[in-house]
């Protein structure tokens, strides 16, 4: 079973990309929380939000596969393999180096992993987030699937700039402390012709969009919550994604941080949806 890479200031190890630099982990700013990213229950600013997230997905983690798959319907494996085949032409590269952000335990990364040996690829694949007990719950995964888990800040990337060919991101940047912030970070460490791609939660209109606000938000939260035995991070998830840039916002903000050839594509009647990027 592969160990975590544990990168630090005091402690940085090379992964299996063999991109790993020297950049100290931990969000450090104490910028107010405003309108810069996700804005847990009594964060007041970007270091406290952090740390409340952090928190959060450290207590759901013995639950948070179960609770997903059962409060998705398993809608969300659909989503993370049509996500890896959207970027099988990078996967296909035995050179590649590829990381999931805010791996948590692991599905996307497993997606990718998949869908780079349907195409015969050894590329590498590194799963980086700063929750250790959900790293820690995908060990297993991640063993079997040749991926190398790293516990890091997603806001302070411990990556070489230009090391990257593939940065994915699954229901996981929307809870980022600063989201600009985020997307300079994946910017950063991409190669020149990278790419990026953001899967996350929308808010649907039309009726689809009334049915599935009100179980979203009154109905998901007291599933998760029994579920998880954690009453905080399912009542948390409607109002991060309320928080959420809206499509046009979240393609704006990734051309201001140097993106070209952005777009969002919709999944299940805009439930979720992929944004991607160039470098």
């Amino acid at each position: 079973m592969p160990e975590i890479e544990k990168m630090t200031s005091a402690s940085v190890g090379a992964t299996s990309a063999g991109n790993v630099g020297t950049t100290p982990v931990g969000t450090t700013g104490t910028t107010p929380v405003g309108s810069t990213g996700a804005t847990p229950v009594g964060a007041n600013d970007e270091r406290s939000a952090a740390q409340a997230v952090r928190q959060m997905f450290d207590e759901i983690a013995p639950r948070y596969d179960f609770a997903n798959h059962t409060l998705s319907m398993n809608v969300d494996r659909l989503w993370w393999r049509r996500t890896a085949k959207t970027f099988s032409h990078i996967l296909k590269r035995n050179d590649a180096c590829v990381l999931d952000l805010c791996a948590g335990t692991g599905d996307m990364a497993v997606a990718l992993r998949s869908e780079a040996d349907r195409v015969k690829s050894s590329a590498a694949i590194c799963a980086l987030d700063f929750s250790h007990q959900m790293l820690s719950h995908g060990l297993s995964k991640y063993s079997q699937r040749n991926i190398q888990p790293v516990e890091a800040d997603a806001l302070q990337l411990p990556l070489r700039e230009a090391s990257a060919d593939l940065v994915v991101s699954a229901f996981g940047f929307r809870n980022l402390a600063n989201y600009d912030a985020g997307l300079r970070q994946i910017f950063r460490v991409l190669k020149p012709g990278g790419e990026v791609g953001i899967l996350d939660f929308g808010e649907p209109g039309g009726l689809m969009g009334k049915l599935y606000g009100f179980y979203f938000r009154y109905i998901l939260p007291r599933i998760g919550t029994w579920i998880s035995g954690v009453r905080g991070p399912y009542e948390y998830l409607p109002a991060s994604v309320k928080k959420f840039p809206a499509p046009q916002q979240m393609l704006s903000r990734m051309e201001a941080a140097g993106f070209k050839d952005v777009s969002w594509t919709p999944y299940t009647f805009g439930i979720a949806g992929l944004y991607r990027g160039r470098k």
